[in-house]
């Protein structure tokens, strides 16, 4: 009984860290919000920066709190900077584009703290006077545990004195409710903004700091910690910093005796928490049910048509691509492999996204499914390669009719987080089954037939299945299925005033959508001889919300132009030492300065351009 005591106040005081972290994401978001996937950095930034403060105030308890406060402090700073520079330009932006720029940010953090504290882990001192251990029911117990688990009632005090006791909390809870009303009422909001968005840092550095004793500086706990923190808020029910307190502890005590139970869920039951949690109270357990003030893909211009020239365009590139083998070595055509990929997968995640107005942040799980399928087709079942790759769009579309059967009950971020835990779900699955996926050694030996193992042959192979899904979504797109996925994105009430059934439309677009990415999974497995579940991570599915935004939401071959222009910016940047910090910049440039993308960018071109030619025919 006193092992299980021990290992629940170990539970109790890694929710308060995870707390720290979750309540300033919970109070940015309620207030302007913004999805900061960035937030994660600010733990990671309070986390080294509280390693060298320690080293360079005087040793001591002053000198190591006051390391942890002004790491904390420094790190509110910078998320002011960030919010000044960045974020005050894309407040009223759809959440994705907010989303993929904190992204962004989180690329460039990680290169400047490698940059500046290097590739090694860095270990933190004990803190000073909590060394030691304290004996309860005869386990030890750290004492600096102990300290953790006060530290997160006291800061949820902290916080609520903040808000209900004080002028700018007041203003705070008012712009929360009702952004217009409070500008209305000649309030600087952009300020509020920051000062809320520097609170929210502080707590972030603040919680990173205060891990120093306990774990390593690590350039991967930015990533690690935001998935959990996000998880957290969701739970608890986005702006609410109590929520974010009870799911923490959820979380913890859950994590702690889900390693001693059931290690084998234990990497994915926060998201499996998270899934059911959203499945029974969509708006998490202490939110409540309201409209957002901009969906996902609010106050956009109707998908376009291909105009003639574009339609002439696209028809010369795919006639350049079969020609493509005459004039290029073998290194090229791999690449060109890759982007047709690319151009398939997000093109049918631009199925859900554009039409639908559904955000999937786990759209990896159709893309993986499918390549693991057409795997082990071959290497376990000793099936052709056709015959796998006819198996993987049955098995993309598989999961997405199980996956889309909860998510389309939700809306908004609420929709992409659902989708991203059930993302989750599937990669803990192909990780932890090592007896058919093989684990992280993934499934080897995944080659193409006899008769396709030139790489002038599975080029035309790609092109044609490629080209194909492309087509076929295109098609679908302009039909009176994809008619009504219009209609339920632009007014779901209206829809459904009509008579037609949104849900089980959206849940058709979901399996869609799930068969198209399974099917460039396939190709994906046979290009690479091998497939690991990489495929199915977080990382996958951000790659094709850049691809989709990089070329534009807005019009249908934006996501051929954004999956181009993406793999030959990676292949190209990748070459280089600090290519994260280098890629970020790019997707900020993008967000900022071209948010309909290289589609809405040659648009506008061609409309300078007609309007030159106007003018001097007027002449």
């Amino acid at each position: 009984m006193s092992f299980y005591f021990a290992q629940l106040l170990t539970g109790l005081a890694n929710a308060s860290s995870l707390f720290l972290v979750a309540s300033g994401l919970s109070i940015i978001f309620g207030v302007t919000r913004i999805v900061n996937f960035a937030h994660g950095s600010f733990f990671m930034l309070g986390a080294y920066l509280a390693y060298t403060f320690v080293n360079i105030l005087p040793q001591g308890v002053l000198g190591f709190w006051g390391a942890v406060i002004v790491a904390a402090a420094m790190v509110s700073l910078i998320g002011a900077v960030i919010e000044f520079a960045i974020l005050r330009r894309i407040y009223h932006a759809p959440e994705l584009f907010q989303l993929v720029a904190t992204f962004g940010v989180v690329l460039i953090i990680q290169d400047l703290t490698l940059w500046i504290w290097g590739a090694e882990d860095l270990i933190g001192p004990r803190a000073p006077g909590l060394t030691g251990a304290v004996r309860i029911f005869g386990e030890p117990i750290p004492e600096y545990d102990l300290l953790l688990i006060a530290i997160g009632p006291v800061v949820l005090c902290g916080v609520w004195l903040i808000f209900h006791r004080s002028r700018w909390g007041v203003l705070v809870r008012a712009a929360t409710q009702d952004r217009e009303m409070v500008g209305a009422l000649g309030v600087n909001q952009s300020w509020l903004f920051t000062s809320v968005f520097m609170l929210g840092s502080f707590l972030a550095g603040r919680g990173g700091a205060l891990q120093v004793p306990r774990e390593a500086a690590t350039l991967l706990m930015d990533l690690n910690v935001i998935a959990e923190a996000f998880v957290v808020v969701v739970i608890g029910g986005m702006g609410s910093v109590l929520g974010a307190y009870v799911a923490a502890t959820l979380i913890g005590v859950l994590n702690a005796f889900g390693i001693l139970i059931m290690p084998t869920i234990a990497l994915v039951l926060p998201f499996l928490v998270m899934a059911v949690v959203l499945v029974v109270r969509p708006w998490g357990l202490f939110g409540r049910p309201e409209r957002p003030q901009h969906s996902a893909l609010e106050s956009e211009t109707p998908l376009r048509l291909l105009s003639g020239p574009a339609a002439y365009a696209l028809f010369g590139a795919v006639v350049l691509m079969a020609l493509a083998p005459l004039a290029v070595d073998e290194f090229m055509l791999v690449l060109a492999v890759d982007i047709l990929i690319a151009s398939l997968f997000a093109a049918s995640l631009h199925f859900l996204m554009g039409l639908g107005g559904m955000v999937s942040f786990g759209h990896a799980a159709y893309f993986g499914l499918g390549a693991y399928a057409a795997a082990l087709a071959t290497t376990t079942l000793g099936l052709g390669m056709i015959a796998s790759m006819i198996l993987a769009p049955i098995a993309g579309a598989m999961g997405a009719l199980v996956i889309g059967w909860f998510c389309v009950r939700l809306s908004g971020v609420y929709l992409a987080m659902l989708t991203l835990a059930a993302a989750q779900i599937v990669w803990s699955i192909a990780f932890q089954w090592r007896d058919l996926t093989g684990g992280d050694d993934g499934v080897l030996g995944v080659w193409p037939a006899e008769w396709a193992t030139s790489k002038t042959t599975y080029y035309y192979l790609a092109l044609a299945l490629c080209v194909g899904g492309i087509w076929l979504l295109h098609r679908m797109a302009h039909s009176p299925f994809g008619y009504v996925l219009r209609g339920g994105r632009d007014s779901a009430l209206r829809a459904e005033a009509i008579g037609i059934d949104l849900r089980r439309h959206q849940w058709a677009g979901f399996v869609a959508a799930g068969a198209l990415a399974g099917l460039a999974g396939a190709v994906f497995a046979f290009s690479k001889g091998s497939v690991f579940p990489d495929e199915l991570a977080i990382p996958r599915s951000i790659d094709g919300l850049i691809m989709v935004l990089l070329g534009g939401v807005h019009a249908l071959f934006g996501p051929i132009l954004g999956a181009s222009a993406f793999t030959l910016l990676e292949d190209w940047i990748t070459r280089f030492d600090y290519w994260r910090f280098i890629f970020g910049l790019v997707i900020l440039a993008i967000v900022i300065a071209a948010p309909d993308g290289l589609a809405g960018g040659l648009n506008r071109l061609g409309g300078l351009l007609t309007s030159l030619r106007n003018k001097e025919a007027a002449r």
